[in-house]
């Protein structure tokens, strides 16, 4: 038998299965634990108010044993522990290892009970575990373990409570909560919990609750507490036990784990660089400091290339420019620099050691000492004596290798500085944080790489003439979706016509962008061909089909599924012949009649190789408008894109408004603010050739033919007010009728049109295919058609149902362009 003076080694929380009991001064049993009943087998009821050494084995003397350690305790005062066997309830003994110990009152030199701790000692193993564990419930566990009486009174308190709060036992003894711990805890919450456990009988387990304690009074602490009700043999209350522990440390790591989920939803909802460094100071001022600052690199919001890490002696310094900025007080009195604004920072400022290094740095206490580096940066410096700012935190914004600025975490209204908790929280959240800026950073780069190749690739001026007036726009989708792939064209052709072209490409981005050139040159160079509508949809279609089985670098499968509307308008005939493939139908501004959509047929979607194509021809009277457009300004994610056609119609009026008007109303009729897909609109208002402006002979297929209708020329050309183009226009005349009797079939057309530029046409009804030769060929033929391409200022040819039409056209001092923006 020994009195213990200390633990046994490995002692743990494991004390939470020892059985308890509460002994009174008569070694009477005056409290049972619900551990004690599972172990021994008796209930509370059985035992409380007998003996407790009728429980101990007679056959071992445990009762001559229990007698000694009670004198012992009476006269020393001290701790005892070792095995003893105890009868089981039902039948049989049981080898326990048991501490006890004196429970003292207040004023009183001599114990007034004892507190018994019982632990399974079945094996040398666990007998020598639950020794060390009835060492650590009663006084040597680093779990703090009190036991309060029916008021509320402390009766007794471990070492490792004494310890920690600095109150020696004889002052927790016989006191109240509010007298011991008043200041440092909210006693009435605490109180109430008890008192529901004295009510009910029922355990609280793992209550938690935050008080200051004198070791660390600059943060509150988190506790966890167990409560269970210690009762008499009639199952009256008789007091409260306690297992408490300090869980600051594991709350603070499920707070900083719950922080680190929710920025992960709250920061980088977009791809702009802007608005997620000001997602990030919102988000971080209100849990970690009290003003926040993310300052990146110039380059960055711009979407530029960031920095490569500085070296210690590189010696540049980067420009900043403050992306966000937040503060717990309105108005944000810390900040010298507002959003967007170029920022200073000095040399030698941690700023710039942060950057260099790449480390974290932290000033637990702002180095506010003469000589430090806030001397190079008096108004910093000024700002922060006025504010308060005593904790600083400077973390480096790095993705990827790269550097792209820096977050600053301050504290001034918050009297506690910075601690390794905050500062690894605080790297915690600009890790995250610089993954989302560097995407939008890439993104913003991107997307604006996109958009220049879009706009590139886009008609830079569209050019109108004396028959047609165009205008038109072009949107890119909101930041999600950016560039998508619409193009849009006017094309003059022969004959007085215009070609007027729209086409949305499948997909956004650069890829888009990039075929959409693809197929605009395509378009071009086929109607260079001056095909009819349907042709040229079918020839493009089979150029994408080949394009994607050939896999063209950066067509891919995007190029498939494209949408082009062709339309020629024949300002003589007033006819407008139009194909579509896969394209909402164009709005047509009638004069008088108004807004309505032709019935053209659809056709299919480019790059599927159907080759469905049909052209429709309508008539087209002087003064009427088309409006053409692709799918992002009319669908909507709510409507039908046939609601958003009908509203584009309806907002187009009056019909002779001024194009740019019609331009303005079509857009207002979306909320262009939203749009996922961008938006092309490109409107064209005919007028018509003035029929004194068009004359046609037919030529007989006679040679001498040739200066009858060079005369005739001659004279219509006076007439026009042309004499300066006589000569010319009459070799040009004499050459085409001249090839024409030669090589062709009758009959045969001569027509001079005047409208932007004078245009001199021969039709004839041969299949061949005329060309200019050089002098010196082997040749006998085409050496007329190089003295017509000499003399006038563009020539050519084109089919007709017919046969062909070669024409040549030369500039006018009197003709005049239309050009629209």
């Amino acid at each position: 038998m020994t009195f213990a003076q200390g633990p046994s080694d490995g002692a743990t929380a494991a004390m939470a299965e020892a059985a308890v009991a509460v002994l009174d001064k008569a070694g009477a049993i005056t409290g049972w634990s619900g551990h004690a009943r599972r172990l021994l087998g008796y209930s509370a009821s059985e035992v409380v108010g007998r003996p407790g050494a009728l429980l101990l084995d007679a056959s071992e003397d445990g009762v001559a044993v229990m007698a000694d350690v009670v004198e012992r305790s009476r006269t020393t005062g001290g701790d005892w522990s070792g095995r003893l066997k105890f009868r089981h309830r039902e039948g049989g003994t049981l080898s326990l290892e048991v501490r006890v110990s004196p429970l003292t009152g207040l004023g009183e030199g001599r114990p007034s009970g004892w507190l018994v701790v019982a632990a399974n000692a079945e094996t040398t193993a666990q007998a020598a575990w639950n020794a060390a564990v009835s060492a650590a419930v009663v006084t040597y566990s680093p779990v703090a373990t009190v036991i309060w009486d029916t008021g509320l009174r402390y009766l007794w308190v471990n070492d490792a409570l004494q310890t920690e709060s600095g109150i020696p036992q004889d002052q927790w003894v016989g006191r109240s909560i509010e007298e011991v711990l008043g200041e440092a805890l909210d006693v009435s919450a605490f109180e109430s919990v008890m008192r529901e456990v004295l009510r009910t009988g029922r355990p609280v387990l793992d209550y938690e609750y935050t008080r200051r304690i004198p070791s660390d009074l600059d943060r509150s602490h988190t506790y966890s507490i167990s409560l269970y009700r210690l009762e008499r043999g009639d199952g009256t209350p008789l007091g409260i036990c306690g297992l408490r522990s300090d869980v600051t440390g594991a709350r603070r790591n499920r707070e900083h784990l719950d922080t680190l989920s929710e920025a992960g939803k709250t920061i980088g909802t977009t791809l702009d660089v802007m608005r997620t460094a000001q997602e990030f100071a919102d988000f971080a001022v209100s849990r970690l400091a009290d003003y926040v600052t993310v300052d990146l690199v110039d380059t960055v919001p711009l979407g530029g290339e960031p920095l490569e890490r500085l070296g210690m002696d590189d010696g540049r310094i980067p420009v900043f420019r403050r992306a966000g900025v937040a503060s717990i007080h309105q108005g944000t009195p810390e900040s010298l620099f507002d959003r967007s604004k170029p920022v200073f920072v000095p040399p030698s400022s941690p700023f710039t050691k942060a950057l260099s290094s790449g480390r974290p740095i932290m000033e637990r206490v702002l180095d506010m000492t003469p000589g430090n580096w806030l001397e190079q940066d008096p108004e910093r410096a000024k700002v922060i004596r006025e504010t308060g700012m005593h904790s600083l935190i400077i973390v480096p914004i790095e993705a990827r290798g790269a550097v792209l600025g820096v977050a600053v975490f301050v504290r001034n209204d918050n009297p506690a500085p910075f601690d390794a908790d905050d500062l690894w929280l605080a790297n915690e959240l600009v890790s995250r944080a610089s993954l989302s800026l560097d995407n939008a950073r890439r993104y913003a780069r991107e997307a604006d790489a996109a958009l220049a190749l879009q706009r590139h690739l886009l008609p830079q001026r569209l050019v109108g003439s004396s028959t047609m007036e165009v205008d038109a726009r072009y949107l890119p989708a909101d930041m999600a979706s950016k560039v998508g792939g619409d193009w849009f064209d006017v094309i003059h052709l022969s004959g007085a016509r215009t070609a007027l072209v729209i086409g949305d490409v499948v997909g956004h981005g650069i890829n888009a962008a990039a075929t959409m050139g693809r197929l605009r040159t395509a378009v071009q160079t086929l109607a260079e061909m001056d095909l009819p509508p349907s042709e040229l949809l079918s020839r493009l279609d089979r150029t994408v089909v080949r394009l994607n089985q050939e896999g063209a670098e950066g067509l891919g499968p995007s190029a498939i599924g494209a949408t082009c509307l062709y339309a020629v308008h024949d300002p003589i005939s007033r006819r407008l012949d139009i194909a579509s493939a896969g394209h909402p139908p164009p709005v047509v501004l009638h004069p008088t009649a108004g807004a309505a959509f032709p019935d053209i047929p659809t056709g299919t979607p480019l790059g599927l190789g159907v080759n469905s194509f049909e052209s429709a021809e309508l008539e087209f009277p002087e003064g009427s408008t088309i409006v053409f457009y692709t799918d992002g300004l009319v669908e909507t994610r709510d409507d039908d894109i046939d609601v958003g056609m009908n509203r584009l119609a309806g907002s187009l009026t009056p019909p002779l408004a001024p194009l740019r008007e019609l331009c303005d109303a079509a857009l207002g009729s979306a909320d262009t603010s939203t749009l996922t897909d961008d938006a092309t609109l490109l409107v064209a208002r005919c007028s018509d050739v003035s029929p004194d402006h068009v004359i046609s002979w037919d030529i007989p297929n006679d040679p001498a033919a040739v200066p009858r209708a060079r005369s005739t020329v001659a004279s219509q050309l006076r007439t026009w007010g042309l004499s300066d183009l006589v000569a010319t226009t009459g070799l040009i005349v004499d050459e085409l009728l001249t090839n024409a009797l030669t090589h062709a079939a009758p009959p045969i057309v001569l027509r001079l049109v005047l409208h932007d530029v004078l245009l001199c046409e021969v039709a004839d009804s041969g299949a061949g295919s005329p060309g200019p030769r050089q002098a010196g060929t082997p040749y006998e033929n085409g050496f007329g058609l190089l003295l017509v391409a000499r003399s006038a200022d563009s020539w050519g040819f084109r089919r007709t149902t017919n046969g062909k039409v070669v024409w040549a056209a030369q500039r006018t001092r009197r003709g005049v362009k239309n050009d629209a923006a």
